[in-house]
């Protein structure tokens, strides 16, 4: 979506930038992306082209209804209204007759805890009750989409805890939902996918586990419970990498040195070798090496990890090496980045994770634009 500052007088297209640009993803029935990203990156820009307050510029959106629009918990009520009044308003809004919101109504209510106050004018809620009362209408309206923009500060612990429950309950019906969110934490546990978006592009696309540790590490923010912030001990050892859009870690691991074998070009179907070479000035427990290859808009089509694989590496220290063997690489053609890392036991944090920076090229097999093309024939029976 182009973007312009009108201000008072036209601007020259030099004035103009794009808010989004080069942004595609699915979100499947049953499943939840997550997007998140630093103030500005464009998230909730894109949740509202979801939601179908404003068209993109350029390509195309294609949302199934009904939509649950949560933009901003609460966006859309009147103040001079009462919470009844904007419960049938709402509800009224994502697709619901009048008749379907007053057999709900009941239900609306007690979900958001507003009892008492449900007849008083919206401008004297506060706004964590708005915000209970906009999450209570969404999700009672039967959504097939679900827009979610910042959840964290929905209500109390015990509320949040009931949102997820019901977030999961919907989501098991089909529902496809959206999470906008600037907590990894959150964006890792709830998840099924997510995107990091870095000023209006795609920066990383595929598991949210990798993604969330990556922006915390990238943001400096607590994740898991565990704070990147280094301890005056550590300081004095470990230096962090030098953090760019293709680096981040703490340091207290280093990769030195990543070798794609035979060659760093093949034919769809070829093996390969990813060969990461590491120092770990002190012992380390139990840490984590991942493999990912991920196409240039950072849509990672193969992820493998020393966790999911079940190779437990009790400790390492001093200089090492490891080595992931791919049997066949069944890519479509095309131009790819093999991307690795070494994280803290159970994700904690990346010691060094290195994005986009290994080119690998991949020759089809076959003369078809596709993703993948595992060995497959055509059979007639006569």
């Amino acid at each position: 979506m182009e973007a312009a500052l009108s201000g008072m007088r036209r601007l020259n297209p030099e004035a103009r930038f794009w808010a989004l640009r080069d942004v595609s993803f699915t979100v499947p029935p049953g499943k939840m992306l997550g997007v998140i990203g630093r103030n500005g990156a464009g998230k909730s820009t894109l949740l509202l082209l979801v939601g179908g307050i404003g068209k993109p510029d350029e390509g195309k959106i294609i949302v199934n209804p009904r939509i649950g629009g949560l933009l901003d918990l609460g966006a859309g009520f009147h103040r001079d209204l009462t919470g009844r009044e904007n419960v049938f308003v709402g509800g009224v809004v994502a697709g619901l007759t009048r008749q379907e919101v007053a057999r709900r109504f009941d239900d609306i209510v007690e979900f958001a805890e507003m009892g008492q106050f449900i007849d008083s004018p919206m401008r004297t809620y506060s706004t964590g009750m708005q915000m209970r009362l906009g999450f209570s209408v969404a999700v009672h309206t039967d959504p097939k989409v679900l827009l979610i923009d910042e959840f964290i500060s929905v209500g109390d612990v015990a509320f949040q805890a009931k949102c997820l429950q019901r977030m999961s309950e919907i989501k098991s019906s089909g529902c496809a939902i959206m999470l906008v969110s600037q907590n990894p934490r959150q964006i890792e546990q709830l998840c099924d996918e997510a995107i990091w978006l870095k000023e209006g592009k795609i920066l990383m696309y595929g598991d949210p586990k990798m993604i969330a540790a990556q922006y915390a590490a990238d943001m400096g923010v607590e994740n898991q419970e565990l704070s990147l912030t280094q301890s005056p001990q550590i300081a004095k050892v470990f230096s962090p990498v030098e953090s760019s859009e293709n680096r981040v870690g703490t340091g207290e691991v280093e990769i030195t040195s990543v070798r794609l074998l035979p060659v760093s070009e093949i034919r769809g179907g070829d093996p390969l070798d990813v060969e990461i070479e590491y120092i770990s000035p002190e012992a380390i427990l139990s840490p984590i090496f991942t493999v990912n290859i991920s196409r240039e808009d950072g849509k990672v089509c193969f992820d493998a990890n020393t966790e999911k694989m079940q190779m437990a590496i009790p400790q390492i220290q001093g200089r090492g090496k490891i080595k992931l063997r791919i049997d066949r690489l069944d890519l479509g053609g095309g131009e790819y980045f093999v991307n690795v890392g070494v994280y803290k036991e159970k994700w904690g944090y990346p010691y060094d994770f290195h994005w986009q920076v290994y080119p690998l090229i991949v020759h089809a097999a076959v003369d078809y634009r596709t993703i993948i093309w595992p060995p497959c024939r055509w059979e007639i029976s006569e």
